[in-house]
């Protein structure tokens, strides 16, 4: 079973962000995305590889070609285990904003 963890990883790569970003955008073929990020057909590929197996990805063949889009599970799980930690820059920005207006007056 896949975690949020196993999706994170994958995108803590910065052109797996790229691709993640583009994907946001519109569902591509690896040429598309080629195009769209400057970057060789391999190296596009073994980045796409590593976010199919993290399940952040799926590819739909259609022709002769494989069309990529995001998968929506991992964000929310990434959403999700991320909550916490905006609650408490939440709670510690608040605490700043209330510090610096009462050091105003």
């Amino acid at each position: 079973m896949l975690t949020a963890m196993d999706a994170l990883t994958a995108i803590a790569e910065p052109t797996r962000r790229r691709i993640v970003d583009a994907l946001r955008v519109r569902e591509s073929s690896v040429t598309d995305l080629v195009a769209a990020l400057g970057m060789s057909q391999p190296a596009i590929s073994k980045h796409l590889r590593v976010l199919r197996d993290a399940g952040v990805v799926t590819a739909d063949v259609r022709a002769q070609q494989r069309i990529y889009r995001l998968q929506p599970g991992p964000f929310r799980e990434l959403d999700a285990w991320l909550a916490p930690y905006r609650q408490m820059w939440t709670r510690h920005l608040a605490a700043l904003e209330h510090h610096l207006d009462a050091k105003e007056q």
